[in-house]
């Protein structure tokens, strides 16, 4: 018991380092795009390659983990995503930053399903809820904080991009220190996104456009508050605050939906977001404090959404495919997030910064109003037997989520 919190310990310094570093490469690249006068449309393909990079090994790195093992590949990614981000100031060209941008999507999105197989495997059936509830936690904690780190002054253009490589290079020590056994990736019943779609079509659309949505928020948040004259250090806070104030959102939300019929909440959060948004676009421009007030709550309404819907979605399955299911739900969630900075870009090329939030209003509303039709269509409720599935947000990978169909 001792030597699995121990590890768990030592797990959560690793996914610290990790979220630190992944929160202010995120918002770094968005800032520095538009510092080199990059078009909104070629940032969001810039922010957009990230998330192809994701798929994609979110795919290939379980392969790659049962050829090599863990430690190996948690070492080569960070070594791979830690030089990549050096790259960036060396070479300031488009198309050169959205190679990296791939490359660190990949191994970023490699280097999580590593540590989260590390913790499911640490972890049991009687204490892998605290754990998951931990982890998300210090996930989204440490993700908040490291947009603070674009305080850090950088007269060279070359300091913020050298601590992300160095938190990046970090979070490979506790890792490599562990005296464990090599944890193993398990396979489980196939389930296609068409039986998915059959069982709760619901499920489906609002993943993929919570995909749209939540990668446009966290890629081109800095973006638009760059674009609407915000000084940095405002920029950091509306950016910071979102993954902060979650922690306290998620498990309101979860308690909510397993009170009252989860497609009730998801189309009221759903609604409140729309609302909130709006309320941005038209007042935001008074003042810096309102919009990151504004700004925040939008992101402590809108992030919890994904995981009601893939509470939802568990609803609906059996058991046995919860895994897949899951599985196959953050795939599409990938496929949406891959083009959802790219076409929040558009959108604010068309209608200038506030195209942001105007682009996010569409997706929300459209979620609202397809919940609402769900909702007419088919008027009972189905619950599953634990709301343990809430534990899901924007970086779980299929292993997340083969913990938390372990309880």
């Amino acid at each position: 018991m001792i030597a699995s919190v121990r590890q768990i310990g030592i797990l959560m310094i690793a996914v610290a380092f990790l979220s630190l570093g992944h929160g202010l490469h995120g918002s770094l690249v968005g800032v520095r795009a538009s510092a080199e006068n990059f078009s909104t449309v070629m940032t969001g393909l810039i922010m957009s390659a990230y998330f192809a990079g994701l798929l994609l090994s979110s795919w290939l790195t379980p392969r790659i983990v049962e050829t090599v093992g863990h430690i190996r590949v948690f070492a080569g990614f960070a070594s791979v995503v830690s030089t990549v981000v050096m790259l960036y100031p060396l070479w300031v060209d488009s198309i050169w930053w959205l190679v990296l941008r791939f490359v660190a999507g990949f191994c970023t999105s490699g280097l999580y399903i590593v540590c989260e197989s590390w913790m499911n495997s640490a972890s049991s059936n009687q204490n892998r809820g605290k754990m998951l509830s931990v982890y998300m936690v210090v996930s989204y904690g440490a993700m908040g904080g490291g947009q603070l780190l674009l305080n850090v002054y950088d007269g060279s253009g070359f300091a913020r991009f050298i601590i992300v490589s160095a938190l990046l290079s970090l979070s490979l020590v506790p890792l490599s220190l562990v005296p464990t056994e090599t944890p193993s990736l398990v396979g489980t019943k196939n389930v296609s996104v068409s039986e998915i779609y059959r069982a709760s079509p619901l499920a489906v659309i609002a993943t993929f456009a919570n995909g749209l949505a939540q990668s446009a928020f966290f890629s081109m948040g800095a973006v638009f508050g760059i674009m609407q004259g915000m000084a940095l250090p405002y920029v950091s806070l509306m950016m910071a605050l979102p993954p902060i104030g979650v922690i306290l959102t998620q498990f309101p939300a979860g308690a909510l939906s397993d009170r009252y019929d989860r497609r009730t909440v998801i189309m009221a959060f759903s609604a409140a977001a729309v609302a909130v948004a709006l309320a941005a676009a038209l007042l935001g421009s008074l003042s810096p404090v309102l919009m990151i007030a504004l700004f925040a709550i939008f992101g402590c309404i809108a992030i919890p959404i994904y995981s009601l819907v893939m509470a939802h979605a568990n609803d609906h399955l059996h058991k046995d495919q919860m895994l897949g299911g899951s599985g196959k739900l953050i795939m599409l969630y990938g496929l949406g997030a891959m083009m959802g900075p790219l076409l929040a870009g558009q959108f604010m090329q068309m209608m200038g910064y506030n195209g942001f939030l105007y682009y996010l209003i569409v997706i929300y509303a459209a979620i609202a109003g397809l919940t609402m039709i769900r909702r007419v269509k088919r008027p009972g409720t189905i619950k599953m037997q634990s709301g343990e599935g809430l534990r899901v947000g924007p970086m779980s990978t299929p292993v997340a989520a083969q913990a938390i169909a372990k309880e």
